[in-house]
């Protein structure tokens, strides 16, 4: 069953909508439970059909975020109430470090709201569930996707197929921004054309007088954040962007 009062699937989406401040161009699925850009759907679920023919079941561990709850993320983080790692995966004491060091940290696993490709509907963070345990719930780690690990499977399915179905993986490089996340796909023909158009500009209207830790260390580095870890991420293949 779908829900969700949906824009024109080539509808490109305003700015309350690429900031994640609204969700007019959503669809909300029962089966399995998520929440999608309306364009989105039948790929993502043609994709997951196709998966389950080779005994995996891809299931969404997170989908749409919005603007509010990615703030919560933040906040969370850049006072030490959620875990903060380094680069390797390592904890950090958020207290031990400067304003710069709390943001580079946040940034290199969380998005600043208002920049998370999750608001546009296009992106999920994915895992194979029928290879944990019954009620178990994915830690959504690198290790869990290597060989050996729970999803490795489906890390190999998706690097063969995923193009098929107009996805790709952004973050399988480390471009120096956003750290390895080969759980995260993104549907390309629609989330190109949102990253074309978050820019600064719609970027620091959003962020306006939101109540977010590090605001000052934020905005007197907007260009250089956006530039490092919204558009420094994989380019998806040609295949997806036909798809």
């Amino acid at each position: 069953m779908l829900r969700g009062m949906t824009s024109g699937t080539h509808t490109p989406l305003d700015a309350l909508q690429l900031t994640g401040r609204a969700r007019t161009h959503l669809v909300e699925l029962d089966e399995p439970r998520c929440t999608l850009h309306v364009s989105v759907v039948a790929p993502f679920l043609a994709m997951r059909a196709a998966a389950s023919l080779e005994g995996l079941q891809l299931e969404p561990a997170s989908s749409f975020r919005d603007f509010e709850r990615q703030r919560l993320i933040w906040n969370a983080k850049y006072r030490g109430e959620r875990p903060l790692l380094d680069r390797m995966g390592r904890a950090l004491d958020a207290a031990a470090l400067t304003p710069a060091e709390r943001v580079d940290a946040i940034l290199a696993w969380s998005a600043l709201p208002g920049a998370s490709r999750h608001h546009w509907g296009t992106d999920l963070d994915v895992y194979d569930r029928a290879a944990l345990p019954e009620g178990a719930r994915p830690e959504l780690v690198p290790a869990e996707f290597a060989p050996g690990g729970p999803s490795a499977r489906l890390d190999v399915w998706l690097a063969a197929h995923a193009h098929e179905y107009g996805f790709y993986r952004p973050y399988m490089s480390d471009r120096g921004g956003v750290g390895f996340e080969p759980w995260h796909i993104s549907y390309a023909p629609v989330a190109q054309r949102c990253a074309a158009r978050l820019d600064a500009d719609v970027l620091r209207e959003a962020l306006g007088s939101a109540a977010i830790d590090g605001a000052h260390e934020v905005r007197g580095r907007l260009d250089e954040l956006l530039l490092r870890y919204v558009a420094a991420v994989d380019a998806p293949p040609q295949a997806a962007l036909q798809a």
